[in-house]
């Protein structure tokens, strides 16, 4: 008579083993909280100890003007966030565009493959702020009639896109070229033609691969997109610029990097567990 997975009991050892993991581990659980802890206190009294820390407190950490600041700051929020939902995926369209073009290996696409290298090279290099003042104010200055005047969050969210696309693009060029040519042979030897083969294989395994760089350049254009002031555009940043210039007070730019470090953290944290998983799949050697 087999004995099923309910009828184990674990030996002696085995109890004895696990209680002194439990152990050390609440163990070590509560050396980090003492620590951190400890190494808060010693932070926060140099600070409060500093001779100017009144003043400084007055100017960075004014709760009445930070709530008299919210609104503005929170509206402009709200246009950062649109400008990020549609930069993203016109990021990963183009990215995934420029990525192909450079894999593509007949003689015949080399103008495109020379186009692709040449985009990339350029954009990479190419500060972005420079990149929003010449798509921001030379786009304009065309004075194209049939394109009217464009809103100014148009024009940051192609300049946000023509940068981070280069850089996307190379991710997933990195992925497409990662995956072993066997992958793309036995596709072929099936009958799946190039654009079959590169869809339904190589592409679904190398995005997996790339996960994880993909979600921190995510993380990097969150931040970026307040960079779109610059134009002109009223948003968290030049929200709380207005109000600093109101109040003579530097409390609406911390509460706008507050509210950008909140937008980040669920992004961080969701990047970390895939690439916790992705690790732990690599380790035990199951399918991705």
């Amino acid at each position: 008579m087999t004995s099923t997975a309910n009828d184990y009991q674990p030996s002696e050892v085995e109890l004895a083993r696990r209680a002194f993991r439990l152990e050390r581990k609440r163990k070590s659980t509560w050396i980090a909280i003492a620590s951190t802890l400890g190494f808060a206190v010693i932070v926060g009294f140099g600070l409060v100890s500093t001779p100017g820390w009144s003043r400084v407190t007055e100017s960075f950490f004014n709760v009445e003007i930070g709530i008299e600041a919210f609104p503005r700051i929170i509206e402009g929020l709200w246009l950062n966030i649109r400008v990020l939902f549609f930069t993203s995926i016109s990021v990963v369209i183009v990215g995934m565009l420029f990525a192909l073009l450079r894999t593509l290996r007949n003689p015949v696409f080399f103008p495109l493959r020379l186009f692709a290298h040449g985009y990339v090279d350029f954009f990479r290099g190419l500060p972005l702020i420079i990149t929003l003042y010449l798509v921001g104010f030379g786009i304009p200055g065309l004075r194209l009639e049939w394109l009217g005047r464009i809103p100014v969050e148009v024009l940051g969210t192609v300049a946000l896109t023509l940068t981070y696309s280069a850089y996307v693009s190379e991710v997933f060029r990195a992925g497409i070229e990662s995956i072993h040519p066997s992958q793309r042979l036995a596709a072929r030897s099936l009958g799946l033609s190039y654009g079959k083969s590169m869809r339904l294989v190589v592409l679904p395994q190398a995005i997996r691969r790339v996960a994880p760089p993909l979600m921190n350049d995510f993380v990097a254009l969150q931040k970026d997109v307040g960079l779109i002031s610059v134009l002109g555009a009223i948003d968290a940043v030049r929200g709380a610029q207005i109000e600093v210039a109101k109040y003579a007070n530097f409390t609406p730019y911390i509460l706008s990097g507050i509210l950008f470090v909140l937008l980040a953290i669920p992004t961080v944290r969701f990047t970390d567990r895939i690439s916790r998983k992705l690790a732990q799949r690599e380790q035990t050697g199951s399918a991705l």
